[in-house]
């Protein structure tokens, strides 16, 4: 009986030294792996970038909204096109390779749209970003897709899309 109480003694004793749900390991070489830390300096191995999450921070803009005579939907698109922000205030930065781009949500005649728009109306685009912008509108707005991507440009390259949303 003295071997059983004196163990349990012991295993308790030491397991009160230290929380079991804290696994953050000891010293460099660490105990149960490398200690846990993160570290603001880009490169650094322990290096976390902070998260983006485009369609909160789209969510937070205020939505323009429009009233227009047009009636045909490429031309209604046009309308949400010229009218979707370039600036910080009224739209989401997204950094590409070549340019950056500006998305927005513009309501036209109670259609909603996520407007994506270079930051002028000289600057344009390869028309396959408007494609990609397409296929992942759920992934930038939070939004489905509600209809096709509307361009305003030439045939090669555009400076904006807009895609009708469904967000219901």
């Amino acid at each position: 009986m003295k071997k059983i109480l004196l163990s349990t003694i012991a295993v308790l004793s030491l397991a009160g030294c230290e929380d079991p749900f804290n696994r953050e390991g000891v010293g460099f070489a660490g105990i149960d792996g490398e200690p846990r830390t993160i570290s603001d300096v880009p490169g650094a191995v322990a290096f976390v970038p902070p998260a983006t999450n485009i369609p909160a921070e789209l969510a937070e803009l205020r939505t323009v909204s429009v009233l227009s005579d047009q009636v045909d939907p490429s031309k209604v698109a046009g309308v949400a096109i010229d009218n979707g922000g370039r600036t910080d205030t009224s739209a989401v930065q997204l950094t590409g390779s070549d340019t950056n781009l500006f998305l927005s949500t513009v309501n036209v005649n109670g259609t909603l749209f996520g407007v994506l728009r270079t930051p002028t109306n000289t600057t344009t685009v390869d028309n396959s970003i408007g494609a990609t912008f397409g296929s992942q509108t759920e992934r930038f707005t939070g939004c489905l897709p509600a209809g096709d991507v509307f361009r305003k440009g030439s045939s090669e390259r555009s400076s904006g899309f807009a895609v009708p949303l469904n967000c219901s």
